[in-house]
């Protein structure tokens, strides 16, 4: 069955024309229309209402890569990989399950979701961080002395500080709204 490129042109926001691959014409019906196993492409069969032939249309959702824009303005497309690797070497000898962190990254990747083309690097960082600290405070200073680039440890000892404080508080917190 030799092969026909099928030229999609989009109309408006909802409507796509098909130009029949033998006579070119715009007109067709769908004679058939069914998903391919869980993925969400569609196979639409096809007839051009001008020639009657028929042919065959493999339909995708359109897919824009999601850029990470670093500090140096470069640009490089969004790679999962790299997320879940460094949340595993913060996680290293810790109390972190493999479906934790798996859990973890969908859970920020979702939230990725919400950007359009570009997110700055640091927005993710910043998602990373806010999901660690619930996770495992150990793990939530590694990564914080890597991304917020402690240059001494002064810097490292401020982080510990401002972390301890604020799980003081917290616990001060959760002890005063169990006393009733």
């Amino acid at each position: 069955m030799p092969h026909h490129f099928v030229v999609l042109v989009r109309d408006n926001l909802f409507k796509i024309k098909v130009k029949c691959p033998f006579c070119g014409s715009d007109t067709d019906k769908v004679v058939d229309s069914r998903p391919i196993d869980s993925s969400a492409v569609i196979r639409r069969r096809r007839e051009c209402l001008a020639c009657k032939r028929r042919f065959t249309t493999y339909e995708r959702p359109e897919e824009m890569p999601l850029m990470v824009v670093k500090r140096d303005q470069r640009r490089e497309p969004f790679d999962r990989a790299k997320i879940t690797h460094g949340i595993v070497r913060s996680c290293i000898k810790r109390p972190v399950s493999q479906d934790d962190i798996e859990k973890t990254v969908s859970e920020i990747e979702q939230e990725l979701q919400n950007y359009i083309m570009e997110v700055p690097s640091k927005t993710i960082g910043d998602m990373i961080l806010r999901k660690l600290k619930k996770l495992d405070e150990v793990a939530y200073v590694r990564f914080a002395s890597i991304y917020k680039e402690f240059d001494g440890l002064d810097a490292f000892l401020k982080e510990l500080n401002r972390l301890k404080r604020k799980s003081a508080r917290t616990q001060q917190t959760a002890r005063a709204g169990g006393k009733q």
